[in-house]
């Protein structure tokens, strides 16, 4: 853990910014880097970061900015449809509700982060809680869907009806769900350890 404060202290760590662009932490009086900043976000430790010159919060700037670095990076986490709505919405009416629906989105999706770790363990364990984690899957992808529906609110006015529910499918075909699903999330768990290895 950075010398600092965490997520159980109230005061959040003070970073500033130079006009050099360098960062520099006044809890442990040493300069830092933004994958610095991005490693304490992980970690928990509050900061808000200042202008030096002007003491102005330019947290959220600084966060971005990280964002755009990991994704140059190739993380690839943010969809281009998902950016696509995102800056359409920029001086849209909506604009306001955004944000707070946002982040009540991650709280939700963060709340079940911890569960759905479990869950991958105990399926690569051989342990039977595959349709507990797929339920869970399912969860918080119609979460996010809602989600993006909510940038497209007319959207649904024109939606298409519904189609029936295929008959339930076969144990052989099953079988190749699970494989399949066990594959993707091999691929996930060597993502995520590459960047454990990275931090």
């Amino acid at each position: 853990m950075p010398a600092g404060k965490t997520k159980d202290d109230t005061v959040p760590v003070i970073i500033k910014k130079y006009a050099n662009r360098r960062l520099y932490n006044t809890a442990k009086s040493t300069y830092v880097t933004l994958d610095h900043l991005a490693e304490m976000v992980r970690e928990g430790v509050d900061f808000v970061v200042k202008d030096a010159k002007s003491s102005e919060d330019i947290t959220r700037s600084v966060l971005t900015q990280i964002i755009f670095e990991a994704e140059a990076k190739g993380a690839s986490m943010l969809p281009t449809n998902f950016l696509r709505r995102i800056i359409s919405l920029y001086g849209d009416s909506l604009q306001s509700v955004v944000p707070g629906y946002l982040e009540a989105s991650m709280e939700t999706f963060s709340s079940n982060q911890e569960k759905m770790r479990e869950q991958m363990k105990a399926m690569f364990g051989a342990n039977p809680a595959i349709e507990n984690f797929e339920a869970m899957t399912r969860t918080n992808m119609e979460f996010f869907q809602n989600a993006m529906k909510m940038f497209t609110p007319f959207g649904a006015a024109g939606a298409k009806p519904a189609e029936p529910k295929a008959e339930p499918a076969s144990p052989d075909a099953r079988s190749e769900e699970l494989s399949t699903l066990k594959d993707q999330l091999a691929e996930m768990q060597s993502q995520l350890n590459k960047l454990a290895r990275k931090s």
